[in-house]
């Protein structure tokens, strides 16, 4: 029996209460998410919710080895979401917000830290313990934050791009800590080689990603762009692409995790490079119809026939097509938006990051949390830390300079008084020369009132001396003419809106950020398991991980919860100013 065991698993039929139990678990997953982003675009928190109702911390509706399943699956998920993330963001939006990202990042990972050495006088803590605390609090969830902005339709704008920017450091520095932890243990000392290492590994393989792009993938990809017409018909399928695309994933994930640094920042950069390769193709196909347009237009040049008159042209039938081929006969590379969404989106969005949410709500020990004096610690440092977050919002803050200088103007008029009391009369000869300066655009300006009674100009009838065979256009002057262009010239011009006088930008991005989920709840889980937060004499649960745990749950709620009201209000003040043309509320950032 034992060999028959080892050889293969045995095929039996799962019991009518397991099939029940688990499609009912998916069924509520999917109607909570639903029902919840309608309301308040947050149906995560009622997927962590059901995860407390249906795991451990509640009914143990599912048994253990059922959890770590969920909670294997769930983190497929998580890697997917954060994929999606990265084919959505643009690269010239990141290199243009690269600085602000990375200050909104340094804030979001340094306040949280440095706030959190107040648990050694809240809960008697350590300085390695409050260390452990502010790295699992400086960590943004990077699910949550994806999904947000995705329910939101956030995540293509600038202030998309900022925050899921931000959110990508600080989760990386999260887990480049969940290495430092660990590798630390129970000792209350710090060692370099233990705190430098995960650092270096990840910055050395970005960079060095960055490099392989650059100067090695870029000249290649260009050249079979250049040669897409020669290749064989399987190439250019959807199919080809969703293997391509799938090797390069689970390629950069792997290496990422056997190099010793986030899975999750690998699965980012594998969707910008996929987003960058999309970039190159679409630059080549707009190059080749481009250059055939312009030829195209130089031979249908219109020939002037003998008498000087251009000859008449027969128009061409609708249902024949002279210039542009159709577009069954264009050989289109299918993009990674494209593949994500014919074959990914929505297993992922239906079961994967369902699971992953719930998951989430397994780790939640909510029977040991409500004890009163581990219910007011953990509000208190929960408060703490959504304000440490959410300062990072300040970055967006629009600051005026007027009451500034309106200030110093009134206190240098004393300055201006005392001047000319000291020097006497006032000099004319500034007043002379402004008066003179003038006049010149006076004079320019008395005979348009003459000439604009008639919007036409001079008619014939009015200016006797005009000759028949004079066109009437070149007698008008030449002064409404510049006049006109400059009021053209600012309706015509294409700019970006002005940016926003209102707090909704940064309010998004600070609230934003305060999600901490599945990071924090790994840093603490870890920092519990490996005796971090014990004090070598209780057993047990610490009050230092609990009071953690009330703080990121917290977090997590809040965020969500904040982030979806304040996405209704700003889209109903959107929906206010198409109709009566007001400013946007997020002004350049919601581009």
């Amino acid at each position: 029996m034992a060999d028959q065991s080892e050889a293969a698993f045995a095929y039996h039929e799962p019991a009518i209460a397991t099939v029940l139990n688990l499609a009912g678990f998916l069924l509520v997953l999917n109607l909570v998410n639903v029902c919840l982003d309608k309301l308040l675009y947050c149906g995560l928190i009622g997927q962590l919710f059901i995860g407390i109702l249906w795991g451990t911390p509640g009914a143990k509706w599912l048994d253990r080895g059922m959890e770590t399943a969920v909670q294997q699956l769930g983190y497929l998920g998580l890697i997917m979401l954060v994929y999606e993330g990265g084919l959505s963001t643009s690269i010239k939006s990141l290199k243009a917000n690269l600085l602000l990202s990375l200050s909104v990042a340094i804030t979001g990972i340094s306040v949280p830290m440095g706030l959190s050495f107040i648990l050694m006088d809240l809960v008697s803590a350590t300085p390695l313990q409050a260390f452990a605390a502010g790295a699992a609090l400086s960590a943004t969830s990077l699910g949550t934050t994806f999904t947000i902005l995705s329910t939101t339709n956030l995540i293509t704008t600038r202030l998309g791009v900022v925050t899921t920017s931000a959110a990508m450091i600080d989760d990386v520095v999260g887990l480049i800590m969940v290495q430092i932890i660990s590798n630390l243990g129970g000792s209350d000392s710090f060692s370099v080689v233990t705190v430098i290492r995960p650092i270096f590994v990840s910055i050395g393989f970005a960079v060095g990603l960055f490099l392989a792009c650059r100067f090695c993938l870029q000249p290649v990809l260009r050249k079979l762009v250049g040669l897409k017409d020669k290749m064989p018909g399987v190439v250019l399928t959807a199919q080809f692409a969703f293997v391509a695309h799938t090797c390069v994933l689970v390629g950069l994930v792997a290496g990422a995790t056997y190099a010793g640094t986030s899975s999750l920042f690998a699965a980012y950069l594998a969707g910008v490079i996929v987003s960058w390769f999309d970039g190159i193709v679409a630059e080549k196909e707009q190059a080749v119809p481009s250059q055939q347009s312009g030829a195209t237009e130089s031979s249908n040049t219109p020939e002037t026939s003998d008498n000087g008159k251009q000859p008449t042209r027969e128009p061409t039938p609708l249902s024949s097509p002279v210039e542009h081929p159709p577009a069954a006969e264009r050989h289109e590379t299918p993009t990674g938006v494209v593949v994500y969404e014919r074959y990914y989106k929505e297993p992922v969005n239906r079961v994967f990051i369902p699971l992953f949410f719930a998951s989430i709500g397994f780790a939640i020990p909510i029977t040991e949390m409500f004890q009163g004096s581990i219910v007011w610690r953990g509000v208190v440092y929960a408060l703490l830390m959504v304000i440490a977050k959410f300062i990072t919002g300040l970055w967006l803050v629009r600051v005026s300079l007027s009451p500034v200088y309106s200030l110093l103007r009134t206190a240098t008029k004393p300055f201006s008084y005392a001047t000319l009391v000291c020097f006497g009369a006032r000099k004319p000869a500034p007043r002379q020369k402004q008066t003179t300066g003038t006049e010149i655009p006076m004079k320019e300006r008395t005979p348009q009132p003459q000439t604009s009674d008639t919007d036409e100009g001079p008619s014939p009838s009015t200016n006797p001396d005009t000759q028949p065979d004079q066109p009437p256009q070149a007698e008008p002057s030449d002064h409404p003419a510049p006049s006109a262009v400059p009021q053209r010239t600012p309706s015509n011009r294409v700019s970006l809106p002005p940016k926003p006088k209102s707090l909704y930008p940064s309010s998004l991005l600070g609230l934003a950020m305060v999600a901490r989920g599945e990071i924090g709840y790994l840093i603490a889980s870890l920092a519990e398991s490996r005796g971090i937060f014990s004090d070598g004499a209780s057993t047990g649960t610490t009050e230092s991980y609990l009071v953690i745990v009330w703080a990121i749950t917290l977090c997590t709620l809040i965020g969500p919860i904040c982030v979806g009201t304040l996405v209704r209000r700003v889209k109903t003040l959107q929906q206010k100013r198409v109709r009566s043309g007001g400013m946007d509320p997020l002004g350049v950032w919601g581009i």
